[in-house]
């Protein structure tokens, strides 16, 4: 999560800086189309706006990043050890949590094909 926090707040700083580099050149406005100008303005406020909830996100992921290190370790081997013994999850419904707080996966049924019919003999129409 840290490093997309990171690229994303270097390609947001990547604008203002091009801009001041222009403003110091005495270019600021030279060579740049009505549309250039307003892509850049706008880039501009958005990166303004924007700081605030980089910011944000970026003490959040610093919270977050050793809970979930420690999931993952605590976690870790008994997920790895049911992916390997489930194939196919499209074979299952999705988990319930009863109301004693027991998580349960349950297999779903193979329909029957016509071929087999149903359980009488009987084939549906």
């Amino acid at each position: 999560m840290k490093p997309l926090v990171i690229a994303l707040c270097a390609c947001l700083a990547s604008g203002p800086v091009w801009a001041e580099e222009q403003a110091e050149n005495g270019s600021e406005d030279s060579g740049l189309t009505l549309m250039e100008r307003g892509a850049l303005l706008f880039f501009e406020g958005l990166m303004d706006q924007m700081e605030p909830a980089l910011d944000e996100l970026g003490t959040l992921a610093e919270e977050a990043g050793p809970a979930l290190r420690q999931f993952a370790e605590e976690m870790g081997p008994a997920l790895a050890e049911l992916m390997a013994e489930i194939e196919d999850w499209s074979v299952y419904h999705p988990p319930e949590m009863l109301p004693n707080g027991d998580i349960i996966i349950r297999r779903k049924q193979p329909e029957p094909t016509p071929e087999e019919g149903t359980e009488d003999g009987a084939v549906d129409l």
